[in-house]
């Protein structure tokens, strides 16, 4: 491709990255974000039109003096896939590219599945959405999240404790079975990405983001970017063995951060399984045994422990928590704001902020759709042109 060419798909993509992260703009505001002229942003905006990449409307009304700028934005029939793999189910979406979940389908399955199973459950999804609610639409790619370790250059899955996989060859597996560029990384990194872009961290830089579900995993934020590490593995926090100030709040000696603040042990206590977090955040408000409070005090301490740590070598002015973190944040007797900053440096931990994940349950599957959208966003012309072939 010669330069200037290269040069008209790179600002292609820079009018679809603006209109895909920030929503509908005007051709002038476009023209003013990209510094390119009227006529050139103009143009770029009917090619991405003439792709069914965008949908151009009538202008909004203005108290501007001259004739008032179309407006555009990314057209609801370009959708990327995205899968969530659980112990107990897995969930598939279809995700546009303003970020709005089309199709959501939750699929119990019966225990962890075998790779190749899980794939060909995300694979029957796929075709009866491509035959039915998704015939005409552009399909940008598949994401899939996995609670483990993902070497992300080639989607292997080299470690999943909670699926009992090991080296699974999973992005190579959902691409046979669906037919779609696929890709695959861990769910926590990927609901940094999402909550950073989208949600409690937009517009913050350094951010340090914790989910708990089966276990705890993790994403970093520094100077505005996702850090995934030499493979891809960084930001596994429940692997920590955080530091317990008093004995008694040991419960596993010699475990990791996952095996202490632990929402099954929660659960347990309440005779409760298989429910979601507004139904535990409800239980756990309803019951009148005071051994609960105990527990999620016990749980705050060392997780405050396991967060100064993370706060006095990374220094993030925002942890976000997702999932059962953000449950026992709320709900724990105590701040643990207040918590953290009692045992990180004090110079780290000023101004800290901890918030809740604000995406809710789409966070994984707007993260996996973001990294399936990637390669249309950057270069719109070569992604089209790999798919028809």
């Amino acid at each position: 491709m010669d330069a200037a060419l290269g040069a008209r798909e790179s600002n292609l993509g820079r009018v679809l990255q603006i209109l895909h992260r920030d929503g509908p703009q005007s051709r002038a505001t476009l023209t003013e974000r990209t510094g390119l002229n009227r006529s050139t942003t103009a143009s770029l905006v009917g090619e991405l039109a003439e792709l069914g990449l965008v949908d151009e409307g009538a202008p909004e009304p203005t108290n501007r003096v001259g004739r008032p700028s179309p407006m555009a934005s990314v057209s609801p029939r370009v959708v990327a896939l995205a899968a969530n793999t659980e112990v107990d189910a897995i969930t598939v979406a279809a995700v546009r590219l303003d970020q709005s979940v089309a199709l959501r389908e939750r699929i119990p399955v019966d225990g962890p599945l075998s790779p190749e199973a899980a794939a060909d459950v995300i694979g029957d999804r796929v075709r009866t959405w491509r035959a039915e609610a998704l015939a005409g639409h552009r399909i940008a790619g598949i994401g899939v999240a996995v609670p483990g370790l993902v070497r992300v250059a080639d989607g292997l899955v080299r470690q999943a404790p909670h699926l009992r996989w090991r080296d699974a060859p999973l992005r190579d597996l959902v691409a046979g079975r669906t037919g779609l560029p696929a890709h695959v990384d861990n769910d926590a990194s990927l609901g940094a990405v999402a909550e950073h872009l989208y949600g409690a961290a937009r517009g913050i830089d350094h951010v340090v983001y914790l989910d708990g579900a089966s276990g705890i995993g993790g994403g970093l934020i520094v100077h505005g970017m996702p850090v995934g590490g030499a493979a891809g593995y960084a930001g596994e926090f429940g692997q920590n063995r955080p530091g317990i100030g008093d004995p008694a709040d040991r419960r596993c000696p010699g475990g990791v951060l996952e095996d202490e603040v632990n929402r099954d042990r929660v659960l347990t206590m309440l005779g409760l399984a298989g429910i979601d977090e507004p139904e535990l955040a409800a239980a756990i408000a309803a019951s009148g045994d005071p051994a609960v409070p105990a527990e999620l005090a016990r749980q705050s301490r060392i997780l405050a422990a396991a967060l100064a740590n993370a706060v006095n070598v990374l220094n993030p002015s925002t942890v976000v928590l997702g999932g059962y973190l953000a449950t026992l944040c709320a709900l724990a007797p105590g701040d643990l704001v207040t918590q953290v900053q009692a045992q990180c440096m004090p110079a780290s931990g000023e101004g800290l902020q901890i918030r809740p994940a604000q995406l809710g349950v789409d966070r994984q599957l707007v993260g996996a759709a973001e990294v399936a959208f990637r390669d249309l966003l950057r270069l719109p012309l070569q992604a089209i042109a790999a798919q028809s072939r």
